[in-house]
């Protein structure tokens, strides 16, 4: 758990009178707008071990504040808020004073704030099951063995042997169970309130992900893509409206505050097994795994746990301009469930005319040995081709059809595409095309290009010669500068480019 939303920023000073508490406990409504973490490549897949994007979060709020001065907490926000970005409107005199003053309830932080009170100590005999209690003092905090006095004298919690537990009498001031924004304000008379809250968060970030699915005779694909949200944050957010926006935004990393909340972990050697120890607060488990992606376009799914469970039926996110950047909003509320990710329909585009080639990028350094050529698949986005909606970066799988199963021919990438722009996927090597170069002589070369599929391919081949010139009959092309052989290579055939290099 993060640090609870804790802002320390002194407006106007007040008397030092006692403050009446007004709290918020949840949101009357949300709305969640996910930033990629544009520090990712479009190829690297998400990771919940680490989200490196962020989400502007606003929330809708109903408060009942007392007459003077009073502390106003909104309970339930997110655990990883950027405090310096929150805002808060709709109070009839706005804020005094913003606060930190809430830390996130746990064993660790229980423990550490309850150092030098009177707690009770129960004990459990292993052997007869009797449960004893005795009023003990808390002497060292929650870093290794937390020690305590006890009538006897100075002993370490759970070294004993036996079950052991600390019973606290009461919850510690300043340490709240939910993540906290703590502000102060002042109404000349009791009010009842509709405010907004909207902040920043960390650990939120999103992707496209894409499946085409190649006809038989490889002129066409179908594509469908999902918006993959992610989050590692604590806090779920419940029937929220929900956007992503695609772009590259000019923003700094923001300080987030570490936090004090921590499980608690013992260390000690009994004489009895370690075995017998249990820990108080075992380490969480690591996040789900992301969902696979699916052939077909059913209702989207979220990840709870270790389930992938369907959350509705089918919906499609629609696509809006926002300045410079693209914005792709849901059009129903959905649930951005803590430690989670959820996918829901981003695009549907049927027969989008596509061709396939074959790459190689040939180097002197390589003769002598085959390589195998890259599958790229090419199209162009604009209507006419089936396309003319911008594509958002993520992930490509592409699958055929074979004894009418789906079979996966491969994975790639690409980037933020506009309208207008040449779509050029490369997908994994090939082993059915593949090259081999044969040096002649000192300055003399033999390019074949071998094709195992039962199918002509189009086969294209950069030559890497430096500032050489290339010195050949055959028509070559450029590309990047450097000269390029394409020619279509028969099936079950091959064919061979002859060339020198003049230095």
């Amino acid at each position: 758990m993060r640090l609870a939303a804790v802002l320390a920023l002194l407006l106007v000073p007040l008397p030092a009178a006692a403050q009446s508490v007004a709290t918020s406990a949840r949101p009357d409504a949300v709305k969640v707008t996910v930033y990629r973490n544009l520090n990712r490549g479009s190829e690297e897949r998400l990771s919940l071990d680490w989200l490196g994007g962020y989400a502007l979060i606003s929330e809708t709020r109903t408060v009942s504040l007392p007459a003077g001065a009073s502390d106003l907490r909104f309970e339930g926000v997110a655990g990883g808020i950027v405090p310096q970005s929150a805002i808060v409107s709709g109070l009839p005199e706005g804020i005094v004073e913003r606060n930190r003053d809430a830390f996130l309830l746990s064993p660790g932080t229980l423990l550490d704030r309850s150092l030098g009170r009177r707690v009770q100590l129960r004990r459990t005999s292993r052997a007869t099951g009797r449960v004893t209690e005795e009023e003990v003092v808390i002497r060292s905090g929650a870093d290794g063995a937390v020690v305590l006095q006890t009538p006897a004298g100075f002993e370490a919690l759970r070294c004993s042997g036996q079950a052991e537990t600390l019973v606290y009498p009461e919850v510690p001031s300043g340490l709240s169970a939910k993540p906290t924004l703590s502000v102060r304000v002042r109404a000349e008379q009791p009010v009842n309130a509709r405010v907004t809250l909207s902040y920043l968060a960390t650990g939120f970030d999103w992707q496209a992900n894409y499946i085409a699915r190649l006809s038989a005779d490889g002129a066409r694909a179908d594509l469908f893509a999902w918006l993959t949200l992610a989050s590692t944050d604590e806090t779920s957010f419940r029937d929220a409206e929900t956007s992503a926006v695609a772009g590259r935004l000019n923003r700094e990393d923001a300080q987030v505050p570490p936090s004090e909340s921590r499980p608690l972990r013992l260390e000690c050697w009994p004489e009895s097994k370690t075995s017998d120890v249990p820990p108080i607060a075992p380490p969480s488990p690591p996040p789900p795994p992301p969902p696979a992606p699916m052939l077909e376009s059913p209702a989207p799914i979220t990840a709870v746990g270790d389930e992938i469970v369907v959350t509705g039926a089918r919906i499609v996110a629609r696509q809006e301009q926002l300045g410079d950047v693209k914005l792709y909003r849901i059009p129903e509320p959905v649930t951005v469930a803590a430690n989670s990710q959820k996918q829901v329909a981003l695009l549907e585009q049927p027969a989008v005319r596509v061709r396939t080639v074959y790459r190689s990028q040939v180097t002197a350094d390589g003769a002598g040995s085959d390589r195998l050529a890259t599958r790229v698949l090419l199209t162009r986005n604009r209507t006419a081709e089936g396309l003319g909606v911008p594509l958002p970066a993520g992930r490509v799988a592409l699958f055929g059809t074979r004894e009418g199963r789906p079979t996966l021919l491969g994975e790639g990438s690409l980037d933020d595409l506009a309208v207008g722009e040449d779509v050029e996927i490369a997908f994994d090597q090939s082993p059915g095309v593949r090259t081999r170069l044969t040096r002649v002589s000192d300055d003399r070369y033999e390019l074949t290009v071998f094709n195992d599929s039962p199918v002509a391919v189009r086969h294209e081949a950069e030559l890497f010669t430096g500032d050489d010139r290339v010195d050949t009959d055959a028509r070559l092309e450029r590309r990047n500068g450097r000269p390029l052989w394409a020619a279509t290579i028969p099936a079950n055939g091959s064919r061979t480019l002859r060339y020198g290099v003049r230095r």
